[in-house]
């Protein structure tokens, strides 16, 4: 299907059943050189802006793609009124990330998966590792126990219920306040942060938190066959240095970089430390294959 730019410049990529999926390319490398690409995924309620820091850093090295995942930022989500009905699965997901890189071209990529998005990437890697170079997760569970969705739920029946009633920044604001969750204290940041996250529309967010509330990755561990970093934040809410040593040692070779910064979004109070450990991370995985 032909990709689309609108009036603005945003680019998309439209899938046969009827969603589309924005993206973003930066690429900054020396055209005459051969180029690998990085795929960066963001975890739940953030979108491609938020990785601003790592554009600068990464595209003077890598073709870089960020992607909205479904429901958030510039990407579409189900309605009642689709004239399709969307299929809200794990295949499906992982479908629409290849269907992306096939329609751009792209057969191999690095991806970068962060925290609930590192689950699909060990969910791709296991099932399509033909379609990834390596993989990197930073701050990841590889599911979400009865405690984290009700941590996610604020006071109200559940997660999805949370997204609806809130709405995106409502349920953004009861996050921000939680100890260990947004990665940085000041307020023209959490203001920026906010800002956003209300890009997003509640309902868009609300299914993909039903998707991700029955999401297990566990399974697939065994069957990750790519060279795979794992980016442990110390002083997360959610998350602990434990539970991803626990993963790296279901995953043949895969290793632990211990991130000692603020909160659970590293990829932003760290980014510097997650910037450094990633590129020397791929940088290693070619020079093994030279």
């Amino acid at each position: 299907m032909p990709l689309i730019t609108d009036a603005v410049g945003n680019t998309f990529v439209q899938h046969e059943n009827g969603q589309r999926s924005h993206y973003r390319i930066d690429d900054f490398t020396d055209p005459w050189r051969p180029k690998e690409t990085i795929l960066i995924q963001h975890g739940f309620a953030r979108t491609i802006n938020h990785w601003y820091a790592w554009v600068p850093v990464l595209s003077q090295h890598y073709r870089v793609i960020r992607r909205d995942l479904r429901g958030h930022g510039l990407s579409s989500y189900p309605k009642e009124t689709d004239a399709v009905k969307y299929d809200y699965s794990l295949d499906t997901i992982l479908d629409e990330i290849i269907d992306m890189l096939d329609q751009l071209g792209i057969e191999k990529v690095h991806l970068f998966g962060e925290s609930t998005s590192g689950m699909l990437g060990e969910a791709l890697a296991a099932k399509h590792p033909e379609r990834l170079l390596s993989l990197v997760i930073c701050s990841s569970p590889t599911h979400l126990p009865p405690s984290a969705l009700e941590f996610f739920a604020f006071g109200q029946p559940d997660w999805p219920t949370a997204c609806r009633v809130l709405g995106s920044r409502g349920w953004a604001d009861a996050l921000r306040l939680a100890p260990g969750t947004v990665a940085s204290e000041d307020p023209d940041y959490q203001t920026w942060w906010l800002e956003q996250i209300a890009q997003s529309d509640g309902e868009g967010l609300a299914g993909y938190a039903e998707f991700l509330s029955k999401l297990d990755a566990r399974p697939f561990l065994k069957d990750v066959a790519v060279p795979m970093l794992i980016l442990a934040p110390s002083n997360s809410a959610v998350m602990s240095v434990a539970m991803m040593e626990d993963v790296a040692s279901q995953v043949p070779g895969a290793r632990v970089e211990v991130i000692d910064a603020f909160g659970h979004e590293i990829f932003v109070s760290g980014a510097r430390k997650c910037q450094s450990a990633a590129l020397q991370f791929w940088a290693t995985i070619l020079k093994e294959q030279q």
